[in-house]
């Protein structure tokens, strides 16, 4: 299957905006005395606050580049599809 560039870039978008914004709420929840049990931040042990967060984060990076780099693939494929206007 070969998406639309138009396609291409909501999907490469998705992924750039996951990098913009998933790592700036990673840094609030890291200064959030709540993420720490004696209310410091960085001084463990972290309470499960920070590891559900942790996790969150994580797994929408992951799924924020797959996304990002499937929109990438997919511009690269919509380029080398031969012009069907000329078929």
């Amino acid at each position: 299957m070969v998406l639309s560039r138009r396609w291409a870039v909501f999907l490469t978008g998705v992924g750039v905006w996951t990098w913009v914004i998933w790592p700036r709420f990673a840094v609030a929840i890291w200064n959030d005395p709540r993420s720490w049990s004696n209310g410091e931040v960085g001084e463990f042990p972290a309470t499960g606050f920070l590891w559900v967060h942790a996790l969150l984060i994580a797994a929408s990076l992951a799924i924020g580049t797959t996304v990002g780099v499937l929109g990438v693939r997919a511009w690269r494929a919509a380029g080398r599809r031969p012009d069907r206007s000329t078929a």
